[in-house]
């Protein structure tokens, strides 16, 4: 899944990769997938995107924009964005597919959900997308205590659970249910807990590991559960997650555990993230 780590190393990686190709092909949705959503009608995309350079990409929460003269590419949650140099390669199932006139592509396929399209710059309509640029990413300065004191102590969220909290409304664009494990793992919370019983400390303690293990991520290009724009693994060892499930706790010894809540899966240590 795209979210805000793998959104900035995405960005990274195309800004090294495709800047000033120009687009000589376009395919949009050439494999059905129920569960794709696009921006603007995949019917125009050879006309608006034909002969037009890359300039440079952009992310922001879990999103990444790719800028092409006057028109935006975009790409959110469960895409997978690969690049070829060549058509050797490239998946037979996608639902949008770049080819520049040096014959290499970059190819977006989605497996269960996410977000694909273009339109001309400034005219999207769409909520998620223009919150995700308006709000303050963690990892920014105006993301500082202050800020986050301000969301947590809201009225209207006590009686959410901190999984809730924090990855649900566009409250902080760009964190899910991805990162949110280790975040809650290194602030030794459980992501059951309501948020009107999190002492001042305990709030504290969530903060700076929202800004600490989210630039980690960052720092070694994503979570090893996730591909890159080439499809490697990222470098950052995810600590709880599927591959972790059911192998002991490297701080207090316990077995780390798996849960359905919320309509996706929880991972835990019930050593550490107690409730």
């Amino acid at each position: 899944m795209i979210e805000l780590t793998e959104a900035i190393t995405l960005s990274k990686q195309l800004n090294d990769t495709i800047n000033g190709k120009i687009i000589s092909k376009i395919i949009a949705a050439h494999t059905k997938q129920k569960l794709t959503w696009y921006y603007g009608n995949p019917q125009n995309y050879q006309r608006l995107l034909h002969k037009k350079k890359i300039d440079y990409t952009t992310s922001f929460g879990g999103f990444v924009e790719i800028s092409a003269q006057t028109m935006k590419i975009l790409f959110r949650d469960g895409v997978n964005l690969r690049f070829f140099e060549n058509q050797s390669k490239i998946p037979e199932k996608h639902q949008l597919l770049l080819e520049f006139i040096d014959h290499s592509m970059l190819v977006a396929s989605v497996q269960m959900y996410g977000g694909v399209g273009c339109f001309i710059r400034n005219e999207l309509d769409n909520t998620y997308y223009t919150v995700a640029k308006e709000k303050p990413s963690p990892l920014s300065k105006e993301f500082d205590k202050e800020y986050f004191t301000r969301l947590i102590r809201g009225g209207h969220v006590q009686n959410l659970s901190i999984k809730a909290f924090l990855a649900t409304e566009q409250r902080i664009p760009g964190l899910g249910n991805g990162v949110l494990q280790d975040i809650l793992f290194n602030a030794k919370l459980h992501p059951k807990q309501k948020i009107t019983h999190i002492s001042e400390k305990q709030t504290q303690h969530l903060f700076e590991s929202i800004k600490a293990t989210l630039t980690e991520m960052v720092n070694k290009n994503g979570r090893d559960t996730e591909r890159d724009l080439f499809g490697r693994p990222g470098e950052y060892r995810t600590k709880m997650c599927k591959n972790t499930v059911g192998k002991r706790c490297e701080i207090c010894g316990s077995t780390i555990m798996k849960s359905n809540y919320m309509g996706g899966s929880i991972y835990f240590c019930p050593g550490c993230q107690t409730i």
